[in-house]
């Protein structure tokens, strides 16, 4: 499984950018493909998620209502829509899949574990 992100860049404050996220050698019924991001000096956030088989999708708190995840499954590429963006979004934004369905703490926000994890794409929020 190859998974290749792109997309990021620079933006002010109040922008938009859409990453995507190409797979390859994904089986067809892997159950999850998402985003996480790392933000200077912090640990991995989970940020979307969708499911597969039930095209569900999941969010982080802190990007409800501003980031939308979708899929173009004849391409199969994952794409993150993100406007409204803050100087909080920065960060580096990875591609990440779930083969199969993991068990994840009551709670969580976004169920993605990341089997597999492509390169990331760096997204720099600022004036």
């Amino acid at each position: 499984v190859q998974l290749q992100a792109s997309g990021g860049g620079l933006v002010q404050p109040g922008g938009s950018l859409r990453l995507s996220c190409a797979a390859s050698g994904l089986p067809s019924d892997y159950w999850a493909i998402g985003w996480f991001r790392q933000a200077p000096g912090k640990g991995y956030e989970g940020v979307s998620s969708i499911i597969s088989r039930y095209s569900t999708t999941y969010y982080a708190d802190s990007v409800k209502g501003r980031f939308t995840i979708s899929r173009d499954n004849a391409k199969h590429t994952v794409y993150l829509q993100m406007d409204s963006l803050k100087p909080e979004d920065t960060a580096v934004y990875y591609c990440a899949v779930d083969i199969a369905r993991k068990a994840h703490p009551s709670g969580t926000s976004v169920p993605l574990f990341g089997d597999y994890m492509g390169q990331g794409t760096l997204v720099t929020v600022s004036s």
